[in-house]
């Protein structure tokens, strides 16, 4: 089997270049440059070491590997999205539409056509049920990716390879020390990859600018204080509202008059809901269910966390409406809901969130 390795430099992508040659494959190493330049060289995402590090394992496991560039596409699809989602005063996923655009969206158009399977380092698995592929969570529920693949096709996802998804991180971090590689001891990557070692906030005011507003109280409306942009907050925020008197939670913004609007306590009845509307919503693999007559029940993830909720999914006209069994805080439009079967066990599909209204 011709399989093409995703490897980025850190230890998951380089442990799973150790477990396809035990298991006898001999994968070509691609190291994509995704990290975004403007015009004026503001943002890049710092590469030499990633790929000093990915040459070695090359090296020492007799890979061949080509480093491909795709800048141009990543502006144009995921930073692109990630501004004019800020903009409309949505909160982004940049992370899903990486891998759903470019990791195996460009990459696969230009290079990975060339290939049996794609493999990456992704916490996540594949199972095969009544002939057909479906994603599937990884055995670290901690560590578990699946959420940040919810947006992946059919097509995709039957490409897809997962070889640590089987494994705990804790095994992961020993097969590499074991086999002494230099990405062992390395920490984990967080935040978004395109913007370096730039602050978020940082970014988004290169391209937003500053546009001072009122933060109000929903309760009373009395003014608290003042913001630099309502792009510059997220529902279920409670840090970095430089507000007296707190803990407080950005509730909801608005967007035509600048508002940001803020409740105070441990838990405010304000910053819970229990319906999640999704527009857009695809199944990754087929509709398990096959008709939406009666309620279906599932588990699902409104954001990147171990813990799974539960709670019904039933169909409205071109929305897909879920019910949680119990109240979640921080609903945010523009998030993605990922819907699971109730095992946890499969992940059969994701739409954007949506107002309720």
């Amino acid at each position: 089997m011709n399989i093409a390795a995703l490897v980025s430099g850190g230890v998951d992508s380089s442990v799973i270049v150790h477990q396809l040659k035990e298991a006898g494959y001999d994968p070509t190493i691609f190291y994509i440059r995704i990290g975004m330049e403007d015009e004026e060289g503001y943002i890049d995402c710092p590469a030499e070491e990633d790929i000093e590090i990915t040459s070695y394992i090359a090296k020492k496991y007799g890979c061949k590997m080509e480093v491909v560039s795709l800048h141009e596409e990543y502006w144009e699809n995921v930073v692109s999205y990630t501004i004019d989602a800020v903009r409309r005063g949505l909160t982004p996923n940049p992370d899903m539409m990486c891998n759903k655009l470019i990791k195996f969206g460009t990459f696969e158009q230009k290079w990975g056509h060339a290939f049996d399977k794609i493999a990456t380092g992704h916490y996540a698995t594949t199972s095969e049920q009544n002939g057909k592929i479906y994603l599937s969570t990884a055995a670290d529920h901690v560590k578990d990716q699946t959420y940040f693949l919810g947006q992946v096709d059919y097509l995709q996802i039957s490409k897809l390879m997962f070889p640590i998804g089987h494994l705990n991180k804790s095994e992961v971090r020993a097969i590499a020390a074991e086999e002494r590689l230099p990405s062992a001891m390395r920490k984990d990557s967080q935040g978004i990859c395109f913007l370096g070692k730039i602050n978020y906030n940082d970014f988004i005011r290169r391209y937003l600018g500053e546009k001072p507003g009122k933060i109000v109280e929903l309760e009373t409306g009395k003014i608290l204080g003042k913001h630099k942009g309502y792009w510059f907050h997220t529902i279920g925020q409670r840090k970095g509202l430089c507000l007296s008197g707190g803990p407080w939670f950005v509730i909801k913004k608005d967007i035509v008059n600048n508002t940001v609007f803020v409740s105070q306590g441990y838990d405010p009845e304000s910053q819970y809901g229990k319906i999640i509307n999704l527009q857009g919503f695809h199944f990754i693999t087929e509709d398990p269910w096959g008709d939406f007559t009666n309620k279906k029940e599932i588990a699902f993830k409104i954001r990147h966390t171990p813990e799974f909720t539960y709670g019904s999914l039933s169909k409205i006209g071109d929305i897909y409406r879920i019910e949680s069994e119990d109240k979640i805080q921080g609903i945010a439009a523009g998030q993605f809901g990922v819907v699971y079967d109730r095992e946890c066990n499969l992940c059969l599909g994701s739409g954007m969130i949506i107002d309720e209204k």
